[in-house]
């Protein structure tokens, strides 16, 4: 068994949220206050420069939990939250800055740094998912998803692809560099978030990541705007999307 550790307890609107460790990583389960002894269990992967408990994670497990009655969970990336930087992580996040500054394209940069922190994380989160099954609420027959968009896919195609596991995933907003030929070997139902005016990733980079996953079933899901305005109501659909596939139902509290 993994060391898991849990640090603090709260409950508000309907979650029971738990603070933890996972040999040493730090994370937080959100899970219902009531409902089933057994639920489904969703892990999520955060962007870049954010952390576990951004508003972001916290609000697509609201809708998770109170909405399908499932556990959600997500760890800090290396570097990120709780987590200390390196010298590494130091190097690279000033090169990013230095390339914005500039005027240079960021995704070089963001694509080398991403697949650095995935083969740090993926170990992470299969050390995660096996502390998370063995706690009685959540346990190993029940099913399991993932979510994750821009470093979240980063890290969660990989993981995925190396992970049977989980039966479910929405990706969106990353470079095929790296991850085309980890989203070859996914044949899971996936869900896949786009911007059309993406002024980082272009249309045909994206799409060539879509292209990519070899899951019979896939859906893109295509919004008009700039990177940081991807719709709040993909969430919602990637909520019914986990519904279909790791069963419950969507109440109105989703």
């Amino acid at each position: 068994m993994q060391s898991l550790q849990f640090s603090a307890e709260s409950s508000s609107n309907g979650m029971v949220v738990r603070d933890f460790t996972v040999d040493g990583v730090p994370g937080v389960l959100w899970s219902p206050a009531s409902g089933a002894e057994r639920a489904p269990l969703v892990l999520m992967g955060h962007g870049g420069g954010n952390h576990k408990q951004h508003p972001a994670m916290s609000g697509r497990a609201q809708r998770l939990v109170t909405g399908c009655g499932f556990h959600v969970a997500v760890i800090d990336a290396p570097g990120h939250g709780d987590r200390p930087r390196t010298a590494h992580d130091e190097a690279e996040i000033a090169e990013l800055f230095r390339a914005r500054a500039a005027g240079e394209p960021e995704g070089p940069i963001v694509v080398r740094y991403n697949d650095h922190l995935a083969e740090l994380a993926v170990p992470e989160y299969v050390a995660l998912l096996d502390a998370l099954q063995e706690l009685p609420e959540i346990g190993t027959e029940g099913p399991v998803g993932y979510w994750g968009i821009n470093m979240g896919t980063a890290i969660g195609v990989p993981f995925v692809a190396a992970e049977p596991r989980i039966t479910a995933a929405v990706f969106g907003q990353h470079w095929p560099d790296m991850l085309a030929g980890k989203a070859k070997q996914i044949t899971i139902p996936i869900e896949f978030d786009l911007q059309w005016d993406d002024e980082h990733i272009s249309r045909d980079a994206g799409l060539a990541l879509f292209d990519a996953f070899a899951s019979k079933e896939k859906s893109l899901h295509v919004n008009s705007g700039k990177h940081k305005e991807l719709p709040r109501f993909e969430a919602d659909s990637a909520v019914r999307f986990f519904a279909r596939h790791l069963g419950g139902a969507v109440t109105a509290a989703a």
